[in-house]
């Protein structure tokens, strides 16, 4: 979390941290569009402490990033970090806001307590505490993105066993009050500072005999070289589990980069590169600085040039595919074929380097190439635009091109759109449901799908901690009436209901007939919607908050407005 002593190395013409030598330079990052790596979630679009109430951060500032998920306080925090007067942030109070935006949320409890690291007081203390936070969070019933207590923080060296006991015994005495309380929200940790293997062998072999395994598992990178290590690091945890017989868990990295890293946005390039390659399922920028500012996204409610790094992966959509770094020259890389477009966003080297993109064929003989930076204007100076650095077309040739990047400079991210050369990109009209904000649900593979995938088992209707919904956030270019058309599949050979609502409006009924099989699309259902320009937030739910629940079961293919 917040610590006062980390390991720099400074650039010292610059005073940054840059993931380059000073000098690299001739180095080339391939993208091949024809190897998926994973369906478009925007696993690297969140932050700790990275929301507050009120216009910080405004609304609009956050649907650009499709935040993806988000580490907050709890109810009644009184955490004061990085120099604070007042606590901020807490979770119930903020949820409102994080729904609007499609992110969900883990609530840290251990920031109940004021000071970090934490004073422990007494079992009795920390036990009222959880029972009021958990209380509190059974009491929202209108909330529906917590999905996930975090019981501690960075327990390797904040948690007093001199005065608790050991961490693993109070981990699980922790757990089991909790899960009489509620037994349905997740539980996730351990949120140690930096991966052990030794201690999660430890950790988990003592959540395993007592069955209080964690649902998420979380650990933090914030070193300066932690980008490099997180393939090796997942890898190994994959092997822990594999040997003490666990089931896969998921992994969220809630903490990442390092004080000097995280307002330089090559730096965040490479994460969002590496946690897409390996398979993270979430994960934050740490909080240094200031809070409710996207963790220096933003100034003054501005932005600042990192945020453009994180608009451009926002505005990624469709499939990740394949990206091959060169030396540091690192990017991650989206495809969309229903707009034909790849996006690529990579940085990190300095000097003359190359992207060599494959697998444009379905994009035509010719394309167009542009090519954007951000800037490195750090945390507090404003960077209104991005800065223009060329625009050509190009002919594909063996359904590759290959574009030169002059002078680049290592702290800068880089925007690579390839388009059509016949044709600008238009508006996105289709929203694939596992690009989306899915709710208690899961995503799954068809060859039938569109984009190749899809959401099923959207079956929660009883109460907010497991009701079933999936949310598109999607950018209308006018205030008018739309046709939406929803693909989906539905076996249970009566018709099925869904909830349709969106921007907090009220719900009406979506009825999907019956269809020959589950995973096979190809049918479609239509109604009007009428939407503000702009961003909106559209709901179809099985169950949610002011809506009776829906009736059978459906999958979720797209969405398309017309």
């Amino acid at each position: 979390m917040r610590r006062s002593v980390i390991p720099v190395l400074l650039l010292a013409a610059a005073g940054l941290v840059v993931p380059s030598p000073a000098a690299a330079a001739g180095n080339t990052l391939t993208v091949n569009v024809g190897t998926a790596v994973r369906p478009v979630t925007h696993v690297a679009a969140g932050g700790l402490y990275a929301v507050d109430t009120g216009s910080k951060p405004p609304l609009e500032q956050m649907y650009p990033l499709r935040m993806n998920h988000l580490t907050q306080p709890p109810p009644g925090v009184q955490q004061l970090g990085n120099g604070a007067t007042v606590p901020c942030c807490d979770g119930l109070q903020v949820a409102g806001k994080v729904t609007s935006a499609g992110a969900q949320q883990f609530w840290r409890l251990p920031d109940i307590y004021r000071d970090f690291p934490y004073k422990w007081v007494s079992w009795a203390d920390w036990e009222s505490k959880v029972r009021t936070m958990v209380n509190a969070r059974l009491a929202a019933t209108g909330t529906t993105n917590v999905d996930g207590y975090e019981l501690w923080n960075e327990p390797d060296w904040t948690w007093n066993t001199g005065s608790a006991g050991t961490f693993n015994a109070g981990w699980t005495r922790t757990v089991k009050l909790i899960r009489s309380l509620d037994p349905v929200t997740p539980i996730v940790g351990p949120s140690i500072s930096w991966y052990n293997h030794d201690y999660l062998v430890s950790f988990l072999t003592n959540a395993r005999d007592t069955g209080t395994l964690p649902d998420v598992i979380v650990w933090h990178e914030l070193d300066n070289d932690d980008y490099l290590n997180i393939g090796a690091d997942v890898a190994d945890y994959r092997a822990i589990e594999k040997s003490l017989g666990i089931s896969p868990r998921p992994i969220s990295i809630n903490e990442y980069a390092s004080p000097s890293q995280v307002d330089i946005p090559s730096v965040a390039v490479h994460f969002m590169a590496t946690f897409e390659r390996y398979g993270i399922r979430d994960a934050e920028r740490a909080y240094w600085y200031e809070a409710g500012t996207l963790n220096g996204l933003l100034h003054d409610n501005a932005p600042t040039s990192s945020y453009w790094a994180y608009k451009w992966y926002g505005e990624m959509a469709g499939t990740i595919v394949q990206t091959v770094p060169g030396s540091w020259l690192e990017g991650v890389a989206a495809y969309d074929p229903t707009r034909r477009f790849v996006n690529v966003v990579f940085g990190g080297d300095s000097g003359n380097n190359t992207v060599k993109v494959n697998g444009l064929g379905a994009l035509g003989s010719q394309v167009r190439a542009t090519l954007v930076r951000s800037g490195t204007t750090g945390r507090t100076t404003n960077q209104s635009a991005p800065i223009a650095v060329s625009s050509a077309t190009y002919q594909v040739s063996g359904g590759s091109i290959s574009v030169p990047v002059a002078g680049m400079d290592a702290a800068d991210a880089y925007q690579l759109l390839i388009t059509p050369a016949s044709g600008a990109a238009t508006w996105q009209q289709r929203y694939e449901a596992e690009n989306a904000t899915v709710v208690n649900a899961n995503r799954f593979s068809a060859g039938s799908a569109s984009n190749g995938g899809y959401v099923g088992q959207i079956d929660g209707s009883a109460n907010s901690r497991n009701q079933s919904f999936v949310d598109f956030v999607v950018n209308v270019p006018t205030a008018r009436t739309y046709t939406m058309t929803i693909g989906y599949a539905n076996a249970t050979g009566a018709t099925a209901t869904q909830g349709l609502a969106y921007n907090g409006g009220a719900f009406q009924t979506i009825s999907y007939p019956p269809t020959a099989a589950w995973g096979v699309f190809g049918s479609t259902v239509s109604t009007p919607v009428t939407l503000k320009a702009g961003y909106n937030v559209i709901r179809l739910a099985k169950g949610s908050p002011n809506f009776a629940g829906g009736t059978g079961y459906a999958e979720l293919d797209y969405l398309n407005l017309a």
